[in-house]
């Protein structure tokens, strides 16, 4: 079979079992084409998407000015490694610092090299900065999290699906429970060797679970009084998803760590940083971290263009009305319905969660029934379907959507 063959959904699908590791359950759908909110399978079929790739696609699919970046970059100069300077590079730094009110970027590519980049970053200024004995800083993180599947970060999960069989884990972190401000000042005074603490500011993969109002503004507060840093995972919810630029915007939160990723490439390339101020940032040095491909060329261009349509087309914005409308146009649907419990969410981060438990197949097959009345979602944690469009959409667009994912819904009712 040549490259360029065309190949059926089947086809392609037995190629991936066939060929591929096993470590995804995809909805079974094979897409050739995307612009906008709109992706196409091989058959040629329309469909909303409303995953966004976890929310790398906040810009939406293909996105000219992030598209010309990219192939314009590449035609010019593509890597050199950190080896050399490059003439891209610093000025992705300097807008990026700029836009997010930060001295210094540490790029990496993915969301999970972020977050690892992140830990260790803490864990160097805690013993260099803080003061605390080397090898014992412990850095708090909360129950239900998703920050990656590294080994370390796995190490931190309750998920047993991610766990099992991986071990041994990585030690120096303390569990607590998410939202719960008690829990977390019971942590930071009973060890004086915390680092830091690592939060979603919505807990995406759990669910999207949002935190109780000033519960980040508090958790903060708390960190500062014992001289401890907040790291806050924006891979996310960050660039606009939740209706600010950051989820932390929402509490006026300024994190002593940013971590970015996912959209802050549009989806186009793997791009993935860590932001801080000049002193926790410096403790870094030559040969202390490193990335063949971070801060590439190409992944500086992209970035800054994927950043500036946010601010150009005020995709924050229109995620903060578009998800007021899309919740309250649900809820109206779910006063009625004996299937959809709630609808929870900000900005175009949301998710509904079926009357059924998590081991049951219905929102499974109710993302099968919405993906064949064109609109494409995923089930997380069995029973909950989160929604996340492209945030270019229109206000019509998330109105037609509505109506797919409640006649559809309709069809469940028992």
């Amino acid at each position: 079979m040549a490259v360029l063959d065309q190949l059926t959904s089947q086809e392609a699908m037995d190629l991936e079992n066939k060929y591929g590791a096993h470590n995804y359950h995809p909805l079974p759908v094979v897409l050739t084409r995307g612009e906008g909110v709109y992706v196409w399978d091989v058959e040629g079929k329309q469909y909303y998407d409303f995953l966004s790739a976890y929310s790398a696609v906040n810009q939406g699919h293909c996105h000219p000015k992030i598209v010309n970046a990219m192939t314009s970059q590449a035609q010019t100069l593509s890597l050199t490694s950190r080896a050399f300077y490059n003439d891209v590079l610093g000025k992705y730094e300097q807008y990026a610092t700029s836009y997010f009110g930060f001295d210094k970027l540490l790029p990496m590519n993915t969301g999970a090299e972020a977050v690892e980049t992140a830990l260790k970053l803490c864990r160097k200024w805690a013993y260099e900065v803080k003061g605390i004995d080397e090898n014992e800083a412990e850095i708090i993180v909360c129950k239900n999290n998703f920050h990656g599947r590294t080994t370390t970060i796995i190490s931190f999960s309750n998920d047993p699906v991610a766990r099992k069989n991986f071990g041994p884990f990585t030690k120096g972190f303390i569990k607590i429970e998410y939202d719960n401000l008690e829990a977390l000042e019971d942590a930071l005074e009973s060890n004086t060797n915390i680092a830091g603490f690592l939060v979603e500011p919505i807990q995406g993969e759990a669910g999207v679970y949002v935190p109780s109002d000033g519960y980040l503004a508090k958790a903060k507060a708390l960190c500062e009084a014992h001289n401890v840093l907040f790291i806050a995972d924006e891979v996310q919810t960050g660039i606009a998803r939740t209706g600010k630029l950051l989820a932390v915007d929402h509490e006026n939160v300024k994190p002593d760590i940013l971590i970015l990723g996912k959209a802050l490439s549009g989806g186009a390339y793997p791009v993935s940083a860590v932001l801080a101020n000049d002193a926790i940032m410096n403790v870094i040095k030559p040969g202390t971290h490193g990335s063949t491909f971070g801060g590439n060329p190409i992944a500086a261009a992209v970035a800054i263009a994927a950043l500036e349509v946010i601010k150009e087309e005020a995709l924050a914005e229109n995620a903060e009305t578009l998800g007021q409308l899309f919740r309250s146009e649900l809820n109206k649907y779910i006063e009625t319905s004996t299937l959809v419990n709630l609808v929870r969410g900000k900005g175009l981060l949301n998710a509904i969660v079926i009357d059924d438990d998590e081991d049951s197949e219905t929102a499974w097959n109710i993302c099968l029934a919405l993906r064949d009345n064109g609109l494409l979602a995923k089930p997380t944690h069995g029973n909950i379907i989160r929604f996340a469009p492209p945030l270019v959409m229109t206000e019509d667009q998330i109105l037609d959507c509505v109506h797919i994912i409640t006649k559809t819904l309709k069809t469940f009712e028992l």
